[in-house]
């Protein structure tokens, strides 16, 4: 970040509280960022996420550290308890708990706030020969991601809205993800749904494993799925990602970096201006990012409002009004 930027966040860190420049000479705090497991998409992306915030260490005092979860919906739960300062959640399951809607009927999260969305994560269905639609998966064993995952959430959502009845209703199977390869390939497994950016890896490493093949995630129950929600966005997953003949079409959710109502805003206007200011650097650091754009990071589908710290930052930096 250049000389400019770290005086600006160091100017505007002081003016969230005016009282802090005569209180304290130095502002220091802890960041935990909850991500996903390691060997996923959100682990190294909080990397990243760090790794641009602890550059302006010495003006801010913010020291971030990525921690590996389970996902999504454990990353709420330790949100709620303080474990967490901040975290990466998929958009359904954030509104979802900000909202109390679905899983969270009984246990709302109205304190729960967006920082800003990154990138866009598509449902990806890997699947075995003889799978070719969403209906083909009737009856099969399908690997969703491990429970309090975001993957698992979206996949639920899907079985609802997909109506199988008559025992047609696929079996979910729990196991880890660096097993689901040999399972698809052996065929101890039919399919392997993931929620995730493109071009990703991990897909890639499936494709070229064995005969396996993209499913498109479309029809009449997804449109409505997409319709009723408005986290949800259409999307494809692009052909020369992969060497595919055509686009697979799908719908998805953004990640979104979350935070508290409470949480101390200096610590909230160091990551947004840290990580608004230096799109650039997320793009060249993290593939699934290479087309975000600043505008994006405050899209209007975000699932929670935004942290007032965090909108008054996009404010100066003209992303907002």
């Amino acid at each position: 970040m250049s000389s400019f930027w770290r005086t600006l966040l160091l100017a505007f860190i002081l003016a969230v509280q005016p009282s802090f420049a005569e209180e304290t000479p130095k502002f220091h705090m802890f960041a935990s960022v909850g991500t996903g497991e390691t060997n996923g998409i959100y682990y190294p992306l909080g990397d990243v996420i760090c790794g641009i915030v602890n550059q302006n260490l010495r003006a801010s005092g913010v020291r971030c550290s990525k921690e590996s979860t389970p996902g999504s919906v454990y990353n709420l739960d330790a949100l709620r308890d303080r474990e967490l300062e901040f975290a990466l959640v998929q958009s359904d399951v954030a509104y979802d708990a900000y909202h109390g809607t679905a899983a969270y009927s009984q246990a709302p999260f109205p304190t729960l706030r967006s920082v800003l969305a990154l990138h866009l994560e598509l449902v990806t269905i890997v699947a075995r020969a003889g799978v070719h639609e969403l209906a083909d998966l009737a009856g099969k064993r399908v690997v969703a991601g491990p429970a309090g995952s975001g993957s698992r959430a979206t996949w639920e959502a899907m079985i609802k809205a997909l109506g199988w009845k008559n025992g047609q209703t696929p079996q979910t199977v729990d196991m880890p993800v660096d097993a689901i390869e040999n399972a698809l390939c052996k065929g101890s497994i039919d399919a392997s749904l993931l929620v995730l950016g493109h071009p990703s890896g991990k897909i890639r490493d499936l494709l070229a494993a064995c005969p396996l093949t993209l499913v498109p995630v479309d029809g009449p129950a997804i449109d409505s799925l997409v319709a009723a929600a408005p986290y949800l966005k259409r999307g494809r997953i692009p052909a020369k990602a992969y060497g595919l003949p055509a686009d697979v079409p799908s719908f998805g959710v953004n990640a979104i970096l979350m935070t508290t109502a409470d949480m101390d805003p200096r610590a909230v206007a160091d990551f947004a201006l840290s990580l608004g200011t230096e799109i650039k650097e997320l793009q060249d650091k993290s593939p699934v990012l290479e087309n975000l754009t600043a505008q994006d990071i405050v899209t209007e589908a975000l699932p929670a409002p935004l942290h007032p710290a965090a909108l008054e930052v996009y404010r100066k930096l003209e992303l907002l009004k």
